[in-house]
């Protein structure tokens, strides 16, 4: 399974209708995931929001399926930059 991680900065003065819309997004994607997708926001710069998805079975249907569903919930309006996209999966015990 992978874990995809999504960074981006937002327009505080948009803070309200970001939340809305990208947890809309979140319960979009929530479908692709084992757990839950979450919202979190930089502890020392709350214009950079990163959002976690978890339990990713098929990692390319979930990244197109992602890119989709940001286009149609309007993320551009509220972002400044790219929305940056990054895949990581668990990493096998290091043998002794």
């Amino acid at each position: 399974m992978k874990c995809a991680y999504v960074y981006y900065r937002i327009d505080l003065a948009q803070a309200a209708v970001a939340a809305d819309k990208i947890d809309a997004l979140l319960d979009t994607m929530a479908a692709h995931c084992s757990q839950p997708p979450r919202r979190l926001t930089r502890c020392d710069d709350p214009a950079t929001w990163m959002e976690i998805y978890e339990g990713i079975a098929g990692y390319a249907a979930f990244a197109a399926a992602l890119r989709a569903a940001a286009l149609d919930s309007g993320c551009a309006a509220f972002t400044q930059g790219e929305r940056h996209l990054e895949c990581f999966s668990a990493t096998a015990p290091a043998s002794s």
